[in-house]
C-alpha cells in the first residue's frame, strides 16, 4: 500500500514530482521517523530491498545513452563541461565538509558533480529540446552518472577505499565480459533466434537471461563485499551498449517500478531516521548547502556558454544519492540525520531543475503558450 503513495504524488503533471518521492516518503511515515510500522531489519524485506535496488540501478544503467549519436559529436564539448563541473565539486564538496563538520568531503564532492541520466533524458525527449546545446548536455549527464555511480562506494567509507576498487574492478570487469560473450552471441544470430522463440512460446526468456545475469554479478559483488549497486549498473551499462529491446524494456519495467522498486525505496525511507535531521541544525545547513552547491557548481559551466536551464538541468540527481544513503545506511557509516540531509537536498535539486526543464521549454518552443497542450 505505501508503494502507491509515489504514483498518487506524481499524478499532478505540472510539479514533475519523480515516482519515488512519495515512496520514500511513505517509508519515512511508515518507518523509523514515523509510526515504525514496517522494521527495515526484517531480513525478508532487507533482501527483497537489495534486489529492487539492483534493479533500479539497472533501470538507471540502461537509460545512459551510449547509442545516441550525440555522444560522437558532442564528446569533446560534453566531457569539458563534466570535467569542468567535477573540478567545481572538489573545493565545494571540501569547504561543506568543513563548515558542517561532517568527514566526507569526498562524498559530497561526488554529491555535487552527479547527474541523472533516468531524469534528464525523458525530460529532453518529452520538450523536444535539440540544438548542439542540448547535446552536450546529453554527454555531460552520460559521463557524470557513469563515473560518480562508480566513484560513490570508494567515497562513502574511505578507509575501504582500495579493498572497494578492487572488487569494484573485478564487477567491472565480469560485467564487459559478459557483454562479450551477449555480444557474439548476437552476431551468429543465436540472440535472434531464441527472442523469436521466446516471443512465438511466450517465454520470456530475455527477462530470465538478463535476470541472472544481474544476480551472478550482484552475487559475485557480495562476495566481495561490495555493493550490489555497482553490479545492477554495470548490468545496464551493458544493456544500453547492445541497445536494449522494447519488449525487455517493458518486462524490465514491470518487474521494478511495478514491484521490487517500490520495495525498495520504501525500505530506503523506513531506515532513514529524519528525527536528527531536526534536532541538529547541523544537518539542515548541511542539508541547504548541498541543494545550493548543486545548483551554484552546475550553472557555473554558464560561463562556458552553456546555456542556464541546461546547466542546471544536468543537476538533475536521484541516483547517486539514493546509492550514497543505501550504502552508507546498511553500513552504518553516516552520521545521524546525514542520510535524511543528502536525500532532502537531491529532491531539492530535482525541483529546481524541473523549473529548469520548463524554462529550457519555452525557449525552445516559444510559440506554446501556457494553454497550449493537454
Amino acid at each position: 500500500m505505501a508503494g502507491l503513495a509515489g504514483p498518487l504524488l506524481a499524478t499532478y503533471r505540472r510539479a514533475r514530482i519523480p515516482v519515488v518521492t512519495g515512496e520514500i516518503v511513505a517509508g519515512v511515515l511508515v518507518g523509523r521517523t514515523g509510526f515504525g510500522w514496517v522494521n527495515p531489519d526484517e531480513p525478508v524485506l532487507s533482501f527483497l530491498a537489495s534486489a529492487g535496488f539492483a534493479l533500479v540501478m539497472l533501470v538507471a544503467g540502461s537509460h545512459v545513452p551510449l547509442r545516441h549519436p550525440a555522444l560522437r559529436q558532442a564528446l569533446g564539448r560534453g566531457t569539458l563541461l563534466a570535467v569542468v563541473t567535477a573540478v567545481l565539486a572538489v573545493p565545494a564538496g571540501l569547504g561543506i565538509a568543513v563548515f558542517a563538520g561532517v568527514e566526507h568531503a569526498a562524498l559530497y564532492a561526488v554529491l555535487l558533480a552527479s547527474s541523472s541520466a533516468a531524469l534528464v533524458m525523458p525530460v529532453i525527449d518529452e520538450l523536444g529540446l535539440t540544438g548542439a546545446p542540448v547535446l552536450a548536455t546529453i554527454v555531460q549527464v552520460a559521463l557524470a552518472d557513469t563515473v560518480c555511480i562508480v566513484a560513490v562506494p570508494l567515497t562513502v567509507d574511505p578507509a575501504r577505499a582500495g579493498h572497494a576498487a578492487l572488487g569494484a574492478l573485478a564487477v567491472i570487469a565480469a560485467g564487459g565480459a559478459g557483454f562479450v560473450i551477449v555480444l557474439g552471441l548476437r552476431r551468429r544470430g543465436v540472440l535472434e533466434r531464441v527472442q523469436r522463440l521466446s516471443h512465438e512460446r511466450a517465454f520470456g526468456l530475455e527477462l530470465r537471461s538478463e535476470l541472472i545475469l544481474l544476480f551472478l554479478l550482484a552475487g559475485l559483488a557480495q562476495a566481495l563485499d561490495v555493493s550490489v549497486m555497482l553490479a545492477g549498473f554495470v548490468s545496464g551499462l551493458a544493456l544500453s551498449a547492445q541497445g536494449e529491446p522494447r519488449r525487455l524494456a517493458g518486462q524490465l519495467f514491470a518487474v521494478t517500478d511495478g514491484f521490487l522498486g517500490p520495495v525498495f525505496f520504501v525500505w530506503l525511507g523506513a531506515s532513514l531516521d529524519l528525527r536528527p535531521l531536526v534536532a541538529r541544525p547541523t544537518m539542515l545547513v548541511l542539508m541547504a548547502m548541498l541543494a545550493a552547491g548543486t545548483v551554484v557548481v552546475h550553472a557555473a559551466v554558464r560561463l562556458l556558454r552553456q546555456p542556464l536551464p541546461l546547466a542546471v538541468l544536468a543537476g538533475a540527481q536521484l541516483g547517486v544519492p539514493i546509492a550514497a544513503v543505501t550504502i552508507g545506511t546498511r553500513g552504518r557509516l553516516l552520521a545521524p540525520g546525514e542520510g535524511g540531509a543528502i536525500l532532502t537536498a537531491a529532491l531539492v535539486s530535482v525541483a529546481v531543475t524541473g523549473f529548469a526543464a520548463a524554462t529550457a521549454g519555452r525557449a525552445e518552443h516559444p510559440e506554446d503558450g501556457p494553454g497550449d497542450g493537454e
